[in-house]
């Protein structure tokens, strides 16, 4: 029934996905009886950011549960809500933490996939198709503001919503690029540590959180989508190192999209083998891949058609058969969330896959340009002026237009070095980023303007504090509340800030805030900054009184 007026619960009971799965496994009421309600509010706390205990403790004090199979770093929790039904202040707070950087809203079985990539600090990673990109900044939580995540996403218009959660979350080694996955250099030429393809997918274990799934799924939506799926699979493991690792997932049941997949890069892949998911993942409510599986028709009935292309049926290889049993499957009804498929591929590291001696040099004057409006190193005339401003010049600075960047010591590595295009025949000269597309590096540290240092922002406020010799000064807590609570102070009123002029940063313990010192002294934070900042120092109820 998928008339005007049918319930989600009608659609449901004569949808094609329920008939699927009831080829996929034994008891299709349980799983459609689990795959309704909606799902929880669950998010992750970033550990980079230095109150990320009080974080921890304000969740549990709205009752929320940490996830036990979350291993981190940081945390990860499950709320006592629907996923966007927070109310009154805990709403308030919840989105304030959110879009401060200091929690990111993730479904639950979202964070699995990161957690298998066994990625460290100082590791080099490809995040394939990033976009939104809490998936990215998982990766950025587990380099601990070391190394490079590259951030990919093929379409434009989601490259700015990966943009805004990068910047959001704050960390200096995410990279966003934009290239179609299927194409994208390898870039570092050793090749990437570990490289996560999150996979474009049918969506049919998203039951529970996109309902209209129930009518719109069908088999052909993976059978359409299994060729970009195998080729996306197959370009992340030739650009991983030796050694390297590569985490496939998606949001779909549909074995065709998952086990297939994976089956035929087997097939077409030498020196590359599964590891054992559930054994990665040992916790996550999670079970075996298939090894077999009936080919469906278009109502999810099965099919006997023998057109059906050799790479969506079962393998006929027995070792590939086996295999696939190192495949993870999360059901929706056995867990707090979706419905989900990881696999655990990795390259041998007995495999040579250098480029070999290449066959043209090309000089820097033979290069394109990158594009005007990528970041590149801050040249010496702004670099004067955070002389100036900061009385040391911190290592890793880059501008794009008005803004001042900060990564990490490995993206400016990449950066400079030498790289290989064409199938390695040629190298280019370091200094650039081509051929990489690169759209945003690292965290927003300031903003100039009229050539000089404007302001620092706000999140590289403490770890710049490290970096720098002056633009910072200790304050009393009465002067620093004062502040936070709306009051513009005359600068000869603040012991330090008598000739202080322009963009500056008060501290005050583990606490930075960013002002402006004019004729008064103005708070630049953003209302969600202040919304956390003034709970944790007791000023909400302050004000409410007041």
């Amino acid at each position: 029934m998928s008339g005007v007026g049918a319930t989600w619960e009608e659609m449901a009971s004569n949808s094609a996905l329920l008939r699927a799965v009831g080829s996929w496994r034994g008891d299709p009421d349980v799983w459609l009886a689990g795959s309704f309600e909606r799902l929880p509010e669950t998010v992750r706390v970033n550990p980079l950011r230095n109150d990320d205990v009080w974080v921890e403790g304000w969740l549990e004090e709205v009752g929320a549960e940490e996830i036990d199979w979350f291993n981190g770093p940081g945390s990860a929790w499950v709320l006592p809500f629907h996923r966007g039904r927070a109310e009154g202040r805990v709403k308030e707070i919840l989105a304030a933490l959110h879009e401060t950087g200091r929690i990111t809203r993730q479904e639950a079985v979202s964070m699995i996939p990161v957690l298998a990539l066994g990625i460290g600090k100082g590791d080099l990673v490809l995040d394939m198709c990033a976009s939104p990109g809490s998936k990215t900044t998982q990766i950025s939580e587990n380099l601990s503001e070391s190394g490079m995540v590259v951030a990919n996403e093929v379409v434009s218009s989601r490259v700015n919503t990966l943009v805004s959660n990068v910047q959001r979350h704050g960390s200096r080694s995410a990279v966003v690029v934009n290239h179609d996955g299927r194409h994208i250099p390898r870039m570092p030429d050793e090749g990437f540590d570990g490289v996560l393809v999150d996979a474009p997918c049918s969506g049919s274990g998203t039951t529970r959180k996109n309902p209209e799934i129930w009518g719109k799924w069908s088999p052909s939506s993976g059978r359409s989508l299994q060729g970009l799926q195998v080729d996306l699979l197959s370009r992340a493991l030739r650009i991983v190192r030796p050694g390297g690792r590569v985490v496939y997932s998606t949001c779909s049941l549909d074995p065709i999209e998952n086990e297939a997949v994976v089956a035929e890069v087997l097939r077409n892949n030498t020196g590359v083998k599964l590891l054992d998911a559930l054994e990665i993942l040992e916790g996550v409510p999670g079970e075996a891949g298939m090894s077999s599986w009936p080919l469906l028709n278009e109502d999810g009935s099965i099919s006997d058609d023998s057109e059906i292309e050799g790479a969506m049926r079962p393998p006929g290889e027995n070792w590939i058969s086996e295999s696939l049993t190192y495949c993870m499957r999360v059901w929706n009804d056995r867990v707090e969330g979706g419905g989900f498929f990881v696999a655990v591929l990795e390259k041998s590291s007995d495999i040579d896959d250098s480029w070999g001696e290449p066959q043209f040099h090309q000089s820097p004057n033979e290069v394109k340009e990158d594009l005007p409006s990528s970041p590149q190193p801050i040249g010496e005339e702004i670099s004067e002026a955070v002389k100036e401003s900061w009385g040391r010049v911190p290592p890793d600075l880059w501008t794009r237009g008005k803004k001042i960047l900060w990564s990490t010591p490995e993206i400016t590595e990449v950066w400079s070095s030498e790289r290989r295009i064409r199938g390695g025949r040629t190298v280019v000269p370091g200094g650039r980023w081509r051929p990489l597309k690169v759209i945003h590096i690292g965290l927003n540290a300031a903003r100039m303007r009229k050539g000089e240092v404007d302001r620092i922002v706000a999140k590289a406020a403490r770890p710049l504090i490290e970096e720098v010799e002056f633009g910072f000064t200790e304050v009393s807590q009465a002067a620093i509340d004062s502040i936070l609570v709306g009051e513009e102070p005359l600068p000869s009123a603040i012991e330090g800030l008598e000739d202080v002029r322009g963009g500056h940063v008060l501290t005050c313990g583990d606490l930075c805030i960013p002002v402006w010192i004019g004729g008064r002294v103005s708070l630049m934070l953003s209302d969600s900054e202040k919304t956390i900042i003034h709970s944790q120092r007791g000023l909400s109820d302050q004000i409410e009184e007041e």
